[in-house]
Order: structure tokens, then C-alpha cells, then sequence
């Protein structure tokens, strides 16, 4: 197993390395081994440079992605902090490179420990650090695998094993641009003769290029070269890499989630609520125990208030709470936030209020059971039987009358001989359009929008010519979040849309103006973030949707129906 681990890690790290995900550093690893000594007799330390470098980059990039989310969460420091650091030593050897006084500035407190040439190999090795913070959203599968486990707190031999494979794999590549750097620079003439000239330059590239990763520059040259390692990726993807790193706990029930079948399954033990900040619907907001559930049938639920997708399937939920919680059910919504401001039990219980929620809520704020539950979606139901064993998984929304089945199943097995009422009947709004939209987020980590990539901050857009179905854009003046963006002047958001309902996820104190086909309705927002129907009714079309949002209301997303 581990043989085939180091394996998979070191051809994803491979595949990682001379993807298009590699262009923004491409330059700095090339001038990394080629920069010319700021001294004479300095070159037998510029010979192991690209060692290095490479080495550097070797150690934070296995560091901070096994145990960078880790780290940072016991930490009060902004959850970015790792990549910053980085982007300023970059910034800061670029004007090194560039001003010999600013490079004697910096040398100074490393002068006791030999550290005698930002050009040197001590330098290198410092260069490669910095490297590895801005490389690790290089992501893949095998990437992607190891940050869960990381985040996830399940760093075992197996995932250290995959971790160091994939950065050796992704290292020999880089390795391959260093060397190839530093031999035109030892060949070429014009390199040897105008040393400073290519200093300069090379300086001169390092803080362009720090810029550019900064304000996402780079993301457009990402996004316009073709992904030619995406079959390649995906037969890596295929090989259960990361069922592999999640084996001692939720494999079963991935397994049973993957299967997303109408039948009674086994997909192992119960795991353990746990780690809940506060409960509701309960008496007097106890928890409900473990004790209390023994010999019930009990459906556990992952939830938030502001998923579309999950105020479609509370209906049901309800329905079978209410129908049979008399006859040995148990139902327990864990509501696990998607945004910060899900954290605030306030804002949770109003939205549970809203939603007419009346089984028993457990605030997940630190995702302590959704990790139990090996959870990975909104909504999620994993059906329990009498004796604590999970039967079946659904993510996601429908096959509601199959549930149902089961839970009927499971009761009458739990209690033999039982009459069970009638099955109950509430209709499925589950979108059968599937050229529907999906969600779009509005928020500058996780948004695409048309204007171009968004950087947090205050700024002016307009609308483009033309939107491309799925596509939204941004005009006047918007203070743009991490999460969501709050209105300032004549604030407008254009999306190309294909659905029957359109929701918007927004905040605050205002009015949210819709214009469509020519018709425009308006809706009051007040209060903590929640989502609002602006679109309502008739079968599913295409259409461009204008809202137009009052001064200091904040937009998370935009969902769809």
C-alpha cells in the first residue's frame, strides 16, 4: 500500500509540476538557478543554488499543506498569513536583486551565520521557502487528498508518505527549469558580461510576478492555457487516493454515499455527535443524548439555513418527523455553516424559525461531527437503524418517497408488528432542469465573474457587452468581501441564468431591485443574511436577470430553481 502510495504521489507531483498551474512561478524557478553572483568568488555557492531552492521549496510545501490549516486555526492570524509571508519575501529579494544597498540592508543580521549573498546558496534554500507558500494552490487530486487530511486533523504515516512523494515528484521538474536557468546563464556571454544588467531584470521579474500573485493576475494566463494534464489527473483521481488517506474512518460510509442507492445498506457504525456549541428545539436547549436515541431509528441531517437546497428538503424531514417520531424516529438536524455567518447561533435560530424547523438542531459551528460523519455536502441524510448502524446515505436533495420507504422498513423492523399510518405526501420540488444554473458565489474567494477576478477591496465596474449563460457581472461601486459583496453606489449585479426560481443570499438594510423581461419587483431586506425569492414561478427558462441593491446591503450568492 504504501509502495503505491509513494507511487501515485510522486506522478501526481510530476503531473502537478509541468501543468498550467506551474506558469506563475515557471519564471521565478528558471532566473531561481541562473541569477548571477552580486560578488566575485561567489560562484561555488551559485553551483548548489538550485539545490537549494528546491530543497526549500520541498520542506514549507509539505509543511504548510499537511499541517498549515492545522497550525493556523490555533493561531488569532488571518488564515492567508502563510501565502502573504511568502508573496513579501519574494517582493523583497526581487528589489535585493535590483538596489545593492537594500541587498547589504538585508544581509546585515544574517552576517554571524555566514549568510554573505542573496545571490548565494543560503539565499536559495530561503527563496525555495517562499516558493513553496505560493505553490501550494497548485492543486490536484493527490493535493486535494492531502489538504483534507490535513484540515481534517487525519495526518497518519499514509498521508506523510503521499505528502513527500508529491512534493519530490513536483521538485524534479522544477529541479529540470532551475538547472536549465542557471545553465544559459553560465553559457550565454551577455549573461557573464552584464552581470548587474541581469540582476536587475531578474529583481525586476520577482516583483512583477509578486504583484501579479497578489492581485490574481495570474489567473487569467491560468485559465487561458488548456488543462493538458486533465486525463491524467482524473486516472489519479479514479485510483481511490483519497478513500485511501480516509480508510480508518468513513469509508464505508463514502462508499455508501457514492452509491446513492434506494435500499438498506450497511455502511458501519453510527459515529458520534459530538463537539456541538448549542442545541435547539430541544427542552430548554439540552442535548440530545446518546442514551436517549438507543433502539430508535433516527435520521441525522447536515444542513444550512441559507442552502436553497436544504429548505426544499426540510419539508419532508418534517413531514416524517411529525408522522412518526411517535412511533420510534428520531430526526437531528446538524447544522454546519458554509459562512461566517452561519456561526452565530442568533442568526441560526431565526432561520430555523423561518424555516418552520421542528426536530431537534445541533450548531456544528467547529464541523467536529460533519468530520465524524466523513460529510462532504448540503443537504446530507444518513439513516440510522435501531442498533446504531448507518443503512443508507443520500447527499443531496430527492428520491423522497424512497427514504421514506426505508424509514417505514427500519421502524417496523425496530418494533414488529407495529401499525405504521399511511405514507405521507408532500411534493418533490427538487429541479428537474438539469441545464439548471448552478450556485453562484459572489464573494472574491470563490467567485468568476464576468468583469474578471475579483480582489478584496473597494472598486468600479461596469457591465460587459454580452454575458455567456452562467456567467454574472458587476456594476458601480462595490466594497468586495472574501464571502460578499456589499453595495456602495449604484449597484448592480447582470447574471445569464436557465432556472424557474432565482434566489438571492443577501443582508442587511434595503431594498433588492429585479428586473426581468422588462418587469422589475421589489423586495425588503432587513436583518441578518438570508435568502429571497426574486424570481418566481413557470417552467424553466433562459433569461438575463438585473438586481440592483440599495447602499450597504451584502450579496453572498445566488442559487436557483
Amino acid at each position: 500500500m504504501l509502495l503505491t502510495l509513494i507511487l501515485i504521489g510522486l506522478v501526481g507531483g510530476f503531473v502537478t509540476a509541468i501543468s498550467p498551474c506551474v506558469l506563475p512561478v515557471l519564471p521565478l524557478v528558471l532566473l531561481s538557478g541562473g541569477v548571477p553572483a552580486a560578488q566575485p568568488g561567489a560562484e561555488p555557492a551559485r553551483k548548489g543554488r538550485p539545490y537549494a531552492v528546491m530543497a526549500g521549496l520541498v520542506i514549507s510545501f509539505t509543511l504548510i499543506t499537511l499541517f498549515g490549516t492545522l497550525v493556523l486555526s490555533a493561531l488569532p492570524v488571518p488564515k492567508d498569513i502563510i501565502r502573504w509571508a511568502g508573496l513579501v519575501v519574494l517582493l523583497l529579494l526581487g528589489i535585493a536583486m535590483m538596489f545593492p544597498a537594500v541587498q547589504d540592508l538585508l544581509e546585515r543580521p544574517f552576517a554571524r551565520i555566514g549568510q554573505r549573498q542573496v545571490g548565494g546558496r543560503h539565499s536559495g534554500f530561503f527563496l525555495g521557502l517562499a516558493l513553496g507558500t505560493v505553490y501550494v494552490p497548485c492543486a490536484g487530486p493527490v493535493l486535494a487528498a492531502i489538504t483534507v487530511a490535513g484540515a481534517t486533523h487525519k495526518i497518519g504515516v499514509q498521508t506523510v508518505v503521499l505528502a513527500v512523494a508529491f512534493a519530490i515528484g513536483t521538485a524534479v521538474p522544477l529541479l529540470f527549469f532551475a538547472l536549465a536557468g542557471r545553465r544559459v546563464s553560465e553559457r550565454v556571454r551577455a549573461f557573464r558580461k552584464r552581470q548587474r544588467s541581469v540582476r536587475f531584470v531578474a529583481g525586476l521579474t520577482f516583483v512583477v510576478l509578486a504583484f501579479g500573485l497578489t492581485f490574481n493576475v495570474t489567473d487569467t494566463l491560468q485559465r487561458a492555457v488548456p488543462d493538458y494534464t486533465a486525463r491524467i489527473n482524473q486516472a489519479i483521481a479514479d485510483s481511490g487516493v483519497a478513500e485511501t488517506l480516509g480508510s480508518v474512518q468513513g469509508s464505508a460510509l463514502q462508499r455508501c454515499a457514492s452509491q446513492r442507492s434506494s435500499a438498506l445498506l450497511d455502511c458501519g457504525k453510527a459515529p458520534e455527535i459530538a463537539g456541538t456549541q448549542q442545541w435547539l428545539n430541544t427542552p430548554e436547549g439540552a442535548p440530545v443524548t446518546k442514551s436517549s436515541l438507543a433502539g430508535k431509528v433516527v435520521l441525522v441531517d447536515f444542513w444550512a439555513y441559507s442552502c436553497i437546497n436544504c429548505h426544499r428538503a426540510i419539508p419532508h424531514i418534517n413531514a416524517w418527523y411529525e408522522k412518526y417520531k411517535s412511533h420510534g424516529l428520531e430526526v437531528i438536524g446538524v447544522h454546519t455553516p458554509e459562512y461566517a455567518f452561519e456561526h452565530v447561533p442568533g442568526n441560526v435560530k431565526a432561520g430555523a424559525e423561518r424555516l418552520d424547523v421542528r426536530y431537534p438542531v445541533a450548531l456544528d459551528n467547529d464541523y467536529t461531527t460533519w468530520k465524524n460523519f466523513d460529510n462532504t455536502a448540503w443537504p446530507a441524510q444518513y439513516l440510522i437503524d435501531s442498533k446504531g448502524q448507518v443503512r443508507n446515505v443520500v447527499l443531496g436533495e430527492g428520491d423522497y418517497a424512497a427514504r421514506e420507504s426505508l424509514i417505514r422498513k427500519l421502524l417496523t423492523a425496530a418494533s414488529p408488528g407495529t401499525t405504521l399510518p399511511a405514507p405521507t405526501h408532500v411534493p418533490d420540488k427538487t429541479p428537474t432542469n438539469w441545464n439548471q444554473t448552478p450556485e453562484i458565489y459572489l464573494g472574491a474567494e470563490r467567485a468568476d465573474a464576468a468583469n474578471g477576478p475579483l480582489a478584496e477591496g473597494t472598486g468600479d465596474f461596469g457591465y460587459p457587452s454580452a454575458l455567456e449563460p452562467g456567467e454574472f457581472a458587476l456594476h458601480g461601486t462595490w466594497n468586495v468581501g472574501a464571502e460578499a459583496l456589499t453595495s456602495k453606489r449604484n449597484a448592480g449585479i447582470k447574471l445569464n441564468f436557465s432556472a424557474s426560481d432565482v434566489y438571492l443570499n443577501v443582508g442587511g438594510t434595503g431594498t433588492a431591485t429585479a428586473t426581468l423581461d422588462g418587469k422589475t419587483s421589489t423586495h425588503t431586506v432587513s436583518g441578518a443574511p438570508n435568502i429571497y425569492r426574486v424570481v418566481s414561478g413557470g417552467a424553466p427558462r433562459q433569461g438575463v436577470l438585473t438586481l440592483t441593491l440599495s447602499p450597504g446591503l451584502s450579496a453572498y450568492s445566488v442559487t436557483f430553481g
